[in-house]
C-alpha cells in the first residue's frame, strides 16, 4: 500500500520550511530542496520506512545553511531537533532519528549514515545528472569566489568534478540499485572528455 505524506505535515513544511532555501546560494534554493524530497520519497517507498520522516527529513537537510556552508549538516540537525512544531508530527525518539539523518547526510562526511533514513537523504542528496551537476558548481563557485577569471572557474569545476565524482573521489551511494549508479558512471565517462565539459562549462557560464 502507498503511504502518503500527512496532509498537515506537508502543509507546515511547504509553508515555513521550504521557502527558507530562497535565501541560500544559488546551489541549494527552493529547486534542490524539491529534488531531495522528490527522490527521497520515491526511494522511501520502496523501502518499510516512516513516509512523513522521510519527508521532513529531506525538507530540513539543507536548512542549517543559514549559519555556512562547512557545518550546515549539523545545524540543520539542531534546527530540526529544537523546532517544537514537529512534536505535534512524531515522536522525541523519531526527531532524534531524523537530527542524526540530517547531519549524517554531507557527501563528505567521515561516518556512514547512522540509520536507513540517513541513507535515504544522502542518496536522494546526490541525484547525478551531469548538466544539473556542472551547473550547481559553477553557481556554488560564482557565489563564493567571483574574483575568479573564466578559466579559473573552469579549474575549480574540473577539480570538485575529480575530488567528489571521480573513481577515487569522497561521494559513496547507498543503494546500488538506484538510478543514481549508473548514472555516476556517465558522468565519470564525461570527466573524461574535457572537450566536453568546456561545452557544458560554456553553455551555462552564457546563460
Amino acid at each position: 500500500m502507498t503511504q502518503t505524506v500527512s496532509p498537515s505535515l506537508r502543509q507546515y513544511i511547504e509553508e515555513k520550511i521550504i521557502p527558507q532555501y530562497d535565501r541560500f546560494d544559488q546551489a541549494h534554493q527552493r529547486d534542490h530542496v524539491l529534488m531531495v524530497i522528490q527522490q527521497s520519497l520515491q526511494l522511501a517507498e520502496k523501502l518499510d520506512v516512516n513516509i512523513d520522516m522521510a519527508y521532513a527529513i529531506a525538507a530540513y537537510h539543507d536548512t542549517g545553511l543559514c549559519e555556512g556552508r562547512e557545518h550546515h549538516h549539523e545545524v540543520s540537525g539542531r534546527i530540526l531537533r529544537a523546532d517544537q512544531k514537529l512534536r505535534q508530527f512524531f515522536t522525541e525518539q523519531e526527531i532524534e532519528t531524523m537530527a542524526q539523518a540530517a547531519e549524517d547526510h554531507r557527501a563528505s562526511s567521515d561516518h556512514e549514515p547512522r540509520s536507513i533514513y540517513g541513507r535515504i537523504v544522502a542518496e536522494a542528496d546526490r541525484f547525478i545528472d551531469p548538466e544539473t551537476i556542472v551547473r550547481r558548481t559553477i553557481q556554488y563557485g560564482r557565489d563564493h569566489y567571483p574574483e575568479l577569471s573564466r578559466e579559473e572557474h573552469f579549474q575549480r569545476m574540473v577539480q570538485h568534478l575529480h575530488e567528489k565524482y571521480g573513481r577515487g573521489g569522497y561521494l559513496r551511494l547507498w543503494f546500488p540499485e538506484s538510478p543514481n549508479a549508473a548514472r555516476l558512471e556517465r558522468l565519470r565517462d564525461m570527466m573524461e572528455d574535457e572537450a566536453l565539459l568546456r561545452q557544458l562549462f560554456q553553455k551555462e557560464m552564457m546563460l
